[in-house]
């Protein structure tokens, strides 16, 4: 799909790898995608940055996250679903599998339910957690987001002090040197590429300190994107003068990492960081 292709495209963020295809038939001028067979080399920093390249790494890292969504035991794969904010944010407690959001027809009453995946498919689970009905899992989530609120003289502090102690920028690792050695290197690898002279070891080298890049690039936006969930958490707490009487999917979707099902109770787990037990 084109979004797909623009969420993943190295280009928006200035870089470019060159030789994804080439050339088979030279009369026709057909091309073919390269799977190896000619070099492809990375330059990064080739023309203007369409989007930030924090962004453009938190994207990847989510696109990854729901490709990657797995529950249970066996680590078995489970489709993400958004249509809904507690849609893959919702596990069991006890066998650690996602939670479902069923239309129930018990005796003629219907109702909309979350079941544990494995009572749902496994044929003689032996897992017995809690089905709960929507209506309750929403007002424990409120209740958890009200929890926030009520306790904002204390929660406020901690966020602060992790923002400024822990997460602080000063704390973010630096890639200057990283950058100033592969632009070196790119220029030496164009002005070998161009001459066809060899330049595997330089190609070799330019990948390593890439994946180093990339890594120390993930490093810090993972920082980042905590330090915008806290400063989310507390203008929340700030601007909110009251309780919630009715639960809000946007702001589950904002505030809500995760939440865990026991029996009696759930642990919603924040994007800021902070826990928070209800009953149920």
């Amino acid at each position: 799909m084109t979004l797909d292709k623009i969420l993943h495209n190295e280009k928006y963020i200035r870089d470019a790898l060159l030789q994804k295809t080439y050339t088979v038939d030279f009369l026709t001028k057909k091309r073919v995608v390269n799977n190896g067979i000619v070099p492809q080399y990375y330059v990064e920093n080739s023309h203007e940055a369409m989007i930030p390249c924090e962004l453009f790494i938190q994207v990847q890292e989510k696109a990854t996250r729901r490709v990657n969504l797995t529950g249970g035991k066996q680590g078995s794969k489970r489709s993400f679903s958004s249509l809904h904010a507690l849609s893959s944010i919702v596990f069991c407690g006890e066998c650690g599998e996602i939670y479902r959001r069923v239309h129930w027809n018990n005796r003629g009453k219907k109702s909309v339910v979350w079941r544990c995946v494995n009572r749902l498919e496994e044929k003689g689970s032996d897992c017995s957690s809690q089905t709960i009905t929507e209506e309750d899992l929403q007002a424990g989530v409120t209740c958890a987001i009200n929890r926030i609120v009520a306790e904002r003289d204390s929660f406020i502090p901690i966020l602060t002090e992790n923002i400024e102690t822990v997460l602080g920028a000063e704390f973010d690792i630096d890639a200057e040197d990283i950058d100033t050695k592969l632009g070196t290197l790119q220029d030496e690898i164009m002005r070998l590429a161009s001459s066809k002279s060899d330049y595997d070891n330089l190609a070799a080298e330019i990948h390593r300190l890439r994946s180093i890049k990339q890594e120390t690039q993930e490093h810090n936006s993972k920082r980042q994107t905590k330090r915008q969930r806290i400063s989310e958490m507390t203008e929340f707490m700030d601007m909110q003068s009251g309780i919630i009487t009715e639960y809000d999917d946007r702001l589950t979707r904002q505030l809500v990492e995760k939440i865990t099902m026991f029996e009696g109770k759930l642990q919603v787990d924040f994007k800021s960081g902070v826990e928070i037990e209800v009953e149920i």
